[in-house]
Protein backbone atom coordinates (compact mmCIF):
# COMPACT_ATOMS: atom_id res chain seq x y z
CA UNK A 1 0.00 0.00 0.00
CA UNK A 2 1.55 3.46 -1.01
CA UNK A 3 1.71 5.67 1.86
CA UNK A 4 -0.39 8.30 0.54
CA UNK A 5 -3.37 5.41 0.96
CA UNK A 6 -2.35 4.23 4.51
CA UNK A 7 -2.66 8.28 5.87
CA UNK A 8 -5.87 8.66 3.73
CA UNK A 9 -7.49 5.64 5.52
CA UNK A 10 -6.15 6.28 8.93
CA UNK A 11 -9.26 3.75 10.56
CA UNK A 12 -8.68 1.35 8.32
CA UNK A 13 -5.29 0.74 8.81
CA UNK A 14 -4.64 0.15 12.47
CA UNK A 15 -5.30 -0.89 15.79
CA UNK A 16 -8.68 0.78 16.28
CA UNK A 17 -11.63 -1.42 17.00
CA UNK A 18 -14.32 1.54 16.76
CA UNK A 19 -18.02 -0.10 17.20
CA UNK A 20 -19.65 2.86 15.88
CA UNK A 21 -17.47 2.28 12.18
CA UNK A 22 -15.95 6.30 13.54
CA UNK A 23 -14.60 7.65 9.59
CA UNK A 24 -11.89 9.49 11.74
CA UNK A 25 -9.83 8.09 14.50
CA UNK A 26 -12.10 8.65 17.93
CA UNK A 27 -10.58 10.09 20.80
CA UNK A 28 -10.26 7.50 23.85
CA UNK A 29 -9.78 10.22 26.18
CA UNK A 30 -9.99 8.64 29.59
CA UNK A 31 -7.60 7.66 32.53
CA UNK A 32 -8.55 4.49 32.94
CA UNK A 33 -10.63 1.49 31.61
CA UNK A 34 -13.01 -1.32 33.49
CA UNK A 35 -11.34 -4.81 33.25
CA UNK A 36 -14.69 -6.37 33.98
CA UNK A 37 -16.33 -4.67 30.84
CA UNK A 38 -13.63 -5.58 28.10
CA UNK A 39 -13.49 -8.86 25.75
CA UNK A 40 -10.57 -9.59 22.97
CA UNK A 41 -6.92 -9.92 23.22
CA UNK A 42 -5.98 -6.43 23.76
CA UNK A 43 -6.98 -5.23 27.17
CA UNK A 44 -6.50 -1.63 28.74
CA UNK A 45 -5.90 -0.55 32.05
CA UNK A 46 -4.33 2.83 32.36
CA UNK A 47 -3.67 5.48 29.90
CA UNK A 48 0.30 6.00 30.49
CA UNK A 49 0.91 2.42 29.33
CA UNK A 50 -1.54 1.83 26.67
CA UNK A 51 -4.58 4.11 25.12
CA UNK A 52 -6.40 2.42 21.95
CA UNK A 53 -6.09 6.61 20.24
CA UNK A 54 -2.20 6.47 20.82
CA UNK A 55 -1.41 2.66 19.92
CA UNK A 56 -3.76 3.34 16.79
CA UNK A 57 -1.40 5.77 15.80
CA UNK A 58 1.49 4.37 16.79
CA UNK A 59 0.08 1.93 14.29
CA UNK A 60 0.19 4.09 11.41
CA UNK A 61 4.11 5.50 12.37
CA UNK A 62 5.39 1.82 12.25
CA UNK A 63 3.53 1.16 9.35
CA UNK A 64 4.86 4.50 7.46
CA UNK A 65 8.55 3.89 8.80
CA UNK A 66 8.46 0.25 7.82
CA UNK A 67 9.11 -0.52 11.80
CA UNK A 68 8.67 -3.47 14.13
CA UNK A 69 7.28 -0.61 16.30
CA UNK A 70 6.97 3.18 17.22
CA UNK A 71 6.64 4.35 20.27
CA UNK A 72 4.42 8.00 20.87
CA UNK A 73 5.77 10.23 23.41
CA UNK A 74 4.61 13.69 24.81
CA UNK A 75 6.89 16.07 22.86
CA UNK A 76 10.12 15.84 20.16
CA UNK A 77 12.54 16.00 22.38
CA UNK A 78 11.53 13.42 25.31
CA UNK A 79 11.51 10.79 22.38
CA UNK A 80 14.99 11.61 21.97
CA UNK A 81 15.83 11.18 25.69
CA UNK A 82 13.66 8.02 25.59
CA UNK A 83 16.24 6.65 23.08
CA UNK A 84 18.92 7.56 25.54
CA UNK A 85 17.39 6.11 28.11
CA UNK A 86 16.61 2.76 26.32
CA UNK A 87 20.02 2.34 24.54
CA UNK A 88 22.48 3.78 27.33
CA UNK A 89 23.96 3.54 30.35
CA UNK A 90 26.18 4.99 32.62
CA UNK A 91 29.87 4.60 30.81
CA UNK A 92 28.64 4.31 27.88
CA UNK A 93 29.86 6.47 25.25
CA UNK A 94 27.71 8.77 22.14
CA UNK A 95 28.81 9.93 18.71
CA UNK A 96 26.62 12.82 17.36
CA UNK A 97 26.57 15.05 14.12
CA UNK A 98 28.21 18.18 14.88
CA UNK A 99 25.31 20.38 13.34
CA UNK A 100 22.85 19.26 15.88
CA UNK A 101 18.72 20.50 17.10
CA UNK A 102 19.81 22.48 19.56
CA UNK A 103 17.52 20.43 22.08
CA UNK A 104 19.57 17.79 21.44
CA UNK A 105 22.63 19.48 21.77
CA UNK A 106 21.74 20.76 25.58
CA UNK A 107 19.85 17.57 26.32
CA UNK A 108 23.27 15.36 26.05
CA UNK A 109 25.01 18.20 27.88
CA UNK A 110 22.64 16.90 30.57
CA UNK A 111 23.87 13.44 29.88
CA UNK A 112 27.16 13.99 30.07
CA UNK A 113 27.03 15.63 33.05
CA UNK A 114 24.55 13.58 35.26
CA UNK A 115 24.55 10.69 33.49
CA UNK A 116 27.95 9.67 33.26
CA UNK A 117 27.32 9.44 29.66
CA UNK A 118 30.73 10.03 26.88
CA UNK A 119 29.89 12.30 24.20
CA UNK A 120 31.96 12.91 21.36
CA UNK A 121 30.70 14.93 17.91
CA UNK A 122 32.33 15.13 14.49
CA UNK A 123 31.41 15.77 10.71
CA UNK A 124 29.56 12.91 9.58
CA UNK A 125 30.66 13.84 5.83
CA UNK A 126 33.68 12.73 6.93
CA UNK A 127 32.98 9.01 7.15
CA UNK A 128 36.71 8.54 7.98
CA UNK A 129 36.57 10.83 11.20
CA UNK A 130 33.29 9.01 11.90
CA UNK A 131 35.20 5.52 11.91
CA UNK A 132 37.85 6.81 14.06
CA UNK A 133 35.42 7.57 16.54
CA UNK A 134 33.62 4.75 16.63
CA UNK A 135 36.79 2.09 16.37
CA UNK A 136 38.95 4.25 19.25
CA UNK A 137 36.21 5.43 21.51
CA UNK A 138 34.13 2.51 21.73
CA UNK A 139 30.80 4.19 20.66
CA UNK A 140 27.64 2.49 21.77
CA UNK A 141 24.90 4.57 19.66
CA UNK A 142 25.75 6.96 16.66
CA UNK A 143 22.94 9.96 16.21
CA UNK A 144 22.33 12.39 13.43
CA UNK A 145 20.07 14.31 11.77
CA UNK A 146 19.43 14.13 7.55
CA UNK A 147 19.48 16.73 6.50
CA UNK A 148 20.97 18.12 9.72
CA UNK A 149 19.38 21.18 11.24
CA UNK A 150 20.08 23.84 10.62
CA UNK A 151 22.94 23.55 8.19
CA UNK A 152 20.77 21.19 6.14
CA UNK A 153 24.03 18.94 5.44
CA UNK A 154 22.68 15.53 3.80
CA UNK A 155 23.93 12.47 5.44
CA UNK A 156 24.90 8.73 3.56
CA UNK A 157 22.67 7.16 6.09
CA UNK A 158 23.81 3.44 4.23
CA UNK A 159 27.43 4.48 4.76
CA UNK A 160 26.98 5.55 7.96
CA UNK A 161 24.63 2.34 8.83
CA UNK A 162 27.59 0.33 7.33
CA UNK A 163 30.75 1.60 10.15
CA UNK A 164 28.52 1.27 12.53
CA UNK A 165 27.00 -2.11 11.63
CA UNK A 166 30.65 -3.22 11.09
CA UNK A 167 31.51 -2.27 14.66
CA UNK A 168 28.40 -3.10 15.82
CA UNK A 169 27.17 0.24 17.53
CA UNK A 170 23.43 1.44 16.78
CA UNK A 171 22.39 4.34 14.82
CA UNK A 172 19.53 6.83 14.97
CA UNK A 173 18.01 8.90 12.83
CA UNK A 174 16.51 12.04 13.55
CA UNK A 175 13.78 12.32 10.79
CA UNK A 176 12.26 15.26 11.45
CA UNK A 177 13.26 17.29 8.54
CA UNK A 178 12.87 14.91 6.16
CA UNK A 179 9.42 12.87 7.66
CA UNK A 180 8.69 9.68 6.62
CA UNK A 181 7.10 10.85 3.28
CA UNK A 182 10.77 11.89 2.23
CA UNK A 183 13.17 9.21 3.55
CA UNK A 184 12.47 5.66 5.26
CA UNK A 185 15.90 5.67 7.88
CA UNK A 186 14.90 2.09 8.63
CA UNK A 187 15.23 0.99 4.84
CA UNK A 188 18.53 2.90 4.49
CA UNK A 189 20.06 1.00 7.62
CA UNK A 190 19.46 2.73 10.88
CA UNK A 191 18.12 0.95 13.91
CA UNK A 192 15.65 4.33 15.20
CA UNK A 193 14.00 6.66 13.41
CA UNK A 194 13.06 9.59 15.78
CA UNK A 195 10.82 12.29 15.04
CA UNK A 196 8.95 15.22 16.64
CA UNK A 197 5.56 15.08 14.79
CA UNK A 198 5.20 18.44 16.24
CA UNK A 199 6.12 19.50 12.77
CA UNK A 200 6.01 18.54 9.46
CA UNK A 201 3.84 15.52 10.54
CA UNK A 202 1.01 17.35 12.36
CA UNK A 203 1.47 20.38 9.81
CA UNK A 204 -0.59 22.51 11.98
CA UNK A 205 1.58 23.90 15.48
CA UNK A 206 -1.60 22.67 17.29
CA UNK A 207 0.45 19.85 19.45
CA UNK A 208 3.93 19.46 20.97
CA UNK A 209 4.54 15.85 20.27
CA UNK A 210 7.34 13.25 18.94
CA UNK A 211 7.71 9.38 18.43
CA UNK A 212 10.84 6.64 17.87
CA UNK A 213 10.45 3.91 15.96
CA UNK A 214 12.51 0.76 15.68
CA UNK A 215 13.49 -2.09 13.54
CA UNK A 216 14.10 -4.29 15.76
CA UNK A 217 10.75 -5.89 17.84
CA UNK A 218 13.17 -6.71 20.96
CA UNK A 219 14.35 -2.53 21.05
CA UNK A 220 10.33 -1.72 20.51
CA UNK A 221 9.58 -3.63 24.00
CA UNK A 222 12.51 -1.91 25.18
CA UNK A 223 11.19 1.18 24.35
CA UNK A 224 7.66 0.68 25.17
CA UNK A 225 8.70 -0.47 28.97
CA UNK A 226 11.03 2.56 29.45
CA UNK A 227 8.29 5.10 28.21
CA UNK A 228 5.73 3.94 30.61
CA UNK A 229 8.46 3.74 33.44
CA UNK A 230 9.41 6.95 32.69
CA UNK A 231 5.97 8.39 32.24
CA UNK A 232 6.41 9.26 28.79
CA UNK A 233 3.13 8.98 27.03
CA UNK A 234 1.70 10.91 24.74
CA UNK A 235 -1.83 12.35 25.53
CA UNK A 236 -4.94 10.50 23.68
CA UNK A 237 -5.74 14.50 22.82
CA UNK A 238 -2.69 15.01 21.54
CA UNK A 239 -2.90 12.01 19.30
CA UNK A 240 -5.59 12.53 18.04
CA UNK A 241 -4.55 16.35 16.89
CA UNK A 242 -1.57 14.51 14.93
CA UNK A 243 -3.85 12.52 12.98
CA UNK A 244 -5.49 15.46 11.76
CA UNK A 245 -2.64 16.04 9.52
CA UNK A 246 -1.65 12.66 8.58
CA UNK A 247 -3.80 12.57 5.18
CA UNK A 248 -2.85 15.92 3.66
CA UNK A 249 1.04 15.37 4.73
CA UNK A 250 2.76 14.66 1.23
CA UNK A 251 0.56 17.26 -0.68
CA UNK A 252 1.38 19.45 1.90
CA UNK A 253 5.48 18.65 1.89
CA UNK A 254 5.25 18.79 -2.18
CA UNK A 255 3.42 22.52 -2.49
CA UNK A 256 6.48 23.45 0.28
CA UNK A 257 9.33 21.35 -1.94
CA UNK A 258 7.92 23.61 -4.76
CA UNK A 259 7.93 27.09 -2.47
CA UNK A 260 11.02 26.75 -0.90
CA UNK A 261 12.91 26.16 -4.33
CA UNK A 262 11.42 29.39 -5.74
CA UNK A 263 12.11 31.26 -2.89
CA UNK A 264 15.57 29.71 -2.75
CA UNK A 265 16.42 30.81 -6.14
CA UNK A 266 15.23 34.14 -5.58
CA UNK A 267 17.41 34.39 -2.42
CA UNK A 268 20.21 32.91 -4.35
CA UNK A 269 20.56 36.13 -6.85
CA UNK A 270 20.41 38.28 -3.92
CA UNK A 271 23.33 40.83 -3.16
CA UNK A 272 22.28 41.01 0.22
CA UNK A 273 22.44 37.24 0.97
CA UNK A 274 25.50 35.51 1.28
CA UNK A 275 24.90 32.07 1.24
CA UNK A 276 21.75 29.86 0.94
CA UNK A 277 21.69 26.62 2.00
CA UNK A 278 19.01 24.03 0.20
CA UNK A 279 19.32 20.69 -0.89
CA UNK A 280 16.64 21.35 -3.65
CA UNK A 281 19.93 23.74 -5.51
CA UNK A 282 21.81 22.48 -7.66
CA UNK A 283 24.93 24.62 -6.16
CA UNK A 284 24.00 22.63 -2.45
CA UNK A 285 27.12 20.62 -2.03
CA UNK A 286 25.25 17.23 -1.05
CA UNK A 287 22.47 17.89 -3.86
CA UNK A 288 23.23 14.29 -5.89
CA UNK A 289 22.59 12.51 -2.58
CA UNK A 290 19.74 14.71 -1.25
CA UNK A 291 17.90 13.56 -4.79
CA UNK A 292 19.14 10.10 -4.64
CA UNK A 293 18.23 9.76 -0.56
CA UNK A 294 14.86 11.64 -0.24
CA UNK A 295 11.58 11.72 -2.23
CA UNK A 296 10.72 15.22 -1.51
CA UNK A 297 13.27 18.01 0.28
CA UNK A 298 11.74 19.37 2.96
CA UNK A 299 10.53 22.83 3.02
CA UNK A 300 13.30 24.54 5.16
CA UNK A 301 16.21 27.33 3.82
CA UNK A 302 18.76 28.44 5.90
CA UNK A 303 20.54 31.61 4.37
CA UNK A 304 23.22 34.13 5.73
CA UNK A 305 22.36 37.50 5.19
CA UNK A 306 25.29 40.10 4.06
CA UNK A 307 25.01 41.93 7.42
CA UNK A 308 22.94 42.83 10.62
CA UNK A 309 20.81 45.64 9.37
CA UNK A 310 19.86 43.43 6.56
CA UNK A 311 18.33 40.35 8.87
CA UNK A 312 17.14 42.79 11.45
CA UNK A 313 15.22 43.82 8.45
CA UNK A 314 14.23 40.69 7.58
CA UNK A 315 13.27 39.19 10.57
CA UNK A 316 11.06 43.20 11.58
CA UNK A 317 9.93 44.07 8.33
CA UNK A 318 8.42 40.74 6.69
CA UNK A 319 4.67 40.41 6.94
CA UNK A 320 4.19 37.12 5.77
CA UNK A 321 6.96 35.38 7.80
CA UNK A 322 6.48 34.93 12.13
CA UNK A 323 9.54 34.83 13.86
CA UNK A 324 8.51 31.70 15.61
CA UNK A 325 10.41 28.29 16.89
CA UNK A 326 10.24 25.19 14.72
CA UNK A 327 8.77 24.25 11.44
CA UNK A 328 7.09 22.51 8.65
CA UNK A 329 3.65 24.40 9.49
CA UNK A 330 1.23 25.58 6.67
CA UNK A 331 2.11 28.67 7.59
CA UNK A 332 5.58 30.74 6.75
CA UNK A 333 8.08 31.45 9.33
CA UNK A 334 11.58 32.49 10.37
CA UNK A 335 14.32 32.03 13.47
CA UNK A 336 17.69 33.44 14.28
CA UNK A 337 19.00 29.44 15.15
CA UNK A 338 21.50 31.30 17.36
CA UNK A 339 18.61 33.18 19.44
CA UNK A 340 15.81 30.40 19.17
CA UNK A 341 16.19 26.85 18.80
CA UNK A 342 20.06 26.74 19.10
CA UNK A 343 20.34 29.51 22.04
CA UNK A 344 21.72 26.46 24.20
CA UNK A 345 24.92 26.34 22.21
CA UNK A 346 28.17 27.99 22.81
CA UNK A 347 29.86 30.66 20.72
CA UNK A 348 32.14 28.31 20.12
CA UNK A 349 30.10 25.54 18.63
CA UNK A 350 27.97 27.99 16.74
CA UNK A 351 30.87 29.21 14.81
CA UNK A 352 31.87 25.27 14.33
CA UNK A 353 28.87 24.50 12.56
CA UNK A 354 28.61 28.10 10.71
CA UNK A 355 26.09 29.40 12.34
CA UNK A 356 26.28 33.13 12.50
CA UNK A 357 23.97 35.89 14.34
CA UNK A 358 22.96 36.68 10.76
CA UNK A 359 22.28 33.54 10.24
CA UNK A 360 18.06 32.73 9.14
CA UNK A 361 16.30 29.93 9.46
CA UNK A 362 13.40 29.27 6.68
CA UNK A 363 10.15 27.55 7.04
CA UNK A 364 8.16 28.34 4.15
CA UNK A 365 4.57 27.44 4.08
CA UNK A 366 1.67 26.72 2.00
CA UNK A 367 0.77 30.57 1.15
CA UNK A 368 1.63 31.73 -2.59
CA UNK A 369 4.95 32.18 -3.25
CA UNK A 370 4.69 34.93 -4.60
CA UNK A 371 2.94 36.97 -2.45
CA UNK A 372 6.08 35.53 -0.01
CA UNK A 373 8.99 36.41 -2.55
CA UNK A 374 7.31 40.15 -2.76
CA UNK A 375 7.43 40.42 1.44
CA UNK A 376 10.41 39.91 1.79
CA UNK A 377 11.41 41.75 -1.18
CA UNK A 378 9.74 44.62 0.51
CA UNK A 379 11.36 44.29 3.77
CA UNK A 380 14.93 44.20 2.67
CA UNK A 381 14.56 47.66 0.68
Amino acid sequence: MKLETLLARITDNCSINDPYGASHLPIYQTATFDLKKQTGDVIYDYSRTDNPTRNALEDIFAKAENASGCTCTNTGLSAIALLFETTLKAGDSLLVEMDCYGGTYRLLKVWADKMGINVFSCDFLDHEQVEEYISSKNIRLVVCESPTNPGLKIIDIKAISKICKSYGCLLAIDNSLATFASQRPLDLGADFSVFSTTKSISGHGAAVTGAVAAKDPEWFEKLRYYCNAQGRAQSPFESFLITLGLPTLTYRLKVQEQNALRLAQYLFQREDVLKVSFPGLESHAQHALAKRQMKIFPGVITVDMIDNEKTNKFICNTKLFGEKASFGTVDSRIEQPSKISHHSYSDKDLKKIGISRNTLRISVGLENIDDLIDDISSALK
